[in-house]
């Protein structure tokens, strides 16, 4: 099987990653909850990774790391815990539905920032879309459609300057672009555990502004002031009612100190040369049509493409079907995205890589391409 959907999880983790997972399965406590061996050593385990984490994304103070199941939950505790009814929020068409949902089930008023047909975003939109009332600028730091990367810093500039809190969701890029929350003015990163980060399923968190708070979307068990009726105020229990995934936990923490000692560089520059690669290998193929904005070296590794008016689905599944090339067709959660590039009908075939994949892999995937568009 040859693996390109990475940008809906990576499917080869590190050693390390599954040693620390079965590892923690067999020896973890309840972190928080009382002091055995097998309790200190989930608080162990658990600070070591927000101490992780914290120097990966440049916080501050270890504490400011949240843990969540996923990016959804971070998202949603994010919007839900800082906006109110009445506020004006900028969000763009990038978003993804973990975005985008929770914003429309709110009594908001919304402001959703269009694209080009390479689906970039205009930065002279933001500006001008601002209003007194705007609470905040939430925005992708990538889109999974195309790989397009948003300047962040220069959109948490813009919110700096204007006295707004911005909102990141960093699932495509945490693990893969260098992230500094104080440098780039970010208010809330979201990112997931799943994805470049290596680790679990079921894993993510946020990093908070040390100046902000949010209001819990969850309360319940902390380990600790059980006698309050209210959930403890400080962080990060505010924010972690129940019992943290442990398990998870201690794998994504085994997943970032892999980044740290492999480097993000050198992962980069693996993943880039693949993803140049097939889009070097299929950009000239008659019928078929590429995403995004290639003119940047600066993007994540995704190409999406179709051949012809093939549904995605189709083409997708011949891929795996007579080739073992597993993708990912559709929507990929972002209907606005789609929208902007024309693809509603029709989905895209989306390829993403990890410096897990060879060059070998790529060449296999570039014959099966030029072999459907002839066929």
């Amino acid at each position: 099987m040859i693996y390109f959907d990475n940008a809906a999880t990576t499917l080869y983790k590190p050693e390390e990653v599954i040693t620390a997972v079965i590892d923690a399965l067999t020896s973890l406590g309840n972190a928080g909850r009382g002091a055995s061996d097998a309790v200190l050593g989930a608080n162990r385990i658990i600070f070591n990774t927000r101490e992780s984490l914290c120097r990966l994304f440049h916080a501050e103070n270890p504490r400011q790391v949240v843990f969540t199941s996923n990016a959804t939950e971070s998202l949603n505790t994010a919007i839900k815990g800082l906006l109110k009814k009445g506020d004006h929020v900028i969000t763009t068409m990038m978003e993804h539905n973990s975005v985008l949902r929770p914003l429309y089930e709110m009594d908001i008023e919304l402001e959703i920032l269009k694209v080009d047909k390479k689906g970039n975003l205009s930065y002279k939109a933001i500006d001008r879309a601002i209003k007194p009332q705007t609470k905040a600028i939430i925005s992708t730091h990538a889109s999974n459609v195309t790989g397009n990367i948003v300047d962040v810093k220069q959109i948490g500039e813009i919110a700096q300057t204007r006295g707004i809190k911005l909102i990141v969701d960093a699932s495509q890029t945490a693990g893969v672009i260098p992230i500094d929350v104080n440098d780039m003015n970010i208010a809330v990163l979201c990112f997931t555990g799943h994805k470049s980060l290596l680790g679990p399923q079921g894993t993510g968190g946020m990093v908070v502004s040390s100046d902000i708070r949010i209001k819990p979307l969850k309360s319940g068990g902390s380990g600790v002031d059980t006698y309050n009726k209210h959930h403890p105020n400080v962080m990060p229990t505010l924010l972690e009612a129940g019992t943290l995934n442990g398990h998870g936990i201690a794998g994504l923490g085994a997943g970032v100190n892999y980044l740290e000692k492999v480097g993000l560089d050198v992962i980069r520059k693996k993943e880039q040369d693949l993803m140049w690669k097939f889009y070097q290998g299929i950009k000239e193929i008659p019928g078929v049509t590429i995403y995004g904005d290639f003119t940047s070296k600066n993007r994540c590794p995704i190409v999406a493409l179709n051949i012809y008016d093939y549904d995605s689905s189709d083409v997708s599944d011949t891929l795996c079907v007579t080739y073992g090339i597993q993708t990912r067709p559709g929507a990929h959660c972002a209907p606005l995205m789609h929208e902007a590039l024309g693809t509603v009908n029709q989905g895209a075939v989306r390829f993403s890589f990890s410096h897990y994949n060879t060059d070998c892999e790529v060449e296999k995937a570039i014959c099966a391409i030029k072999e459907i568009a002839n066929i």
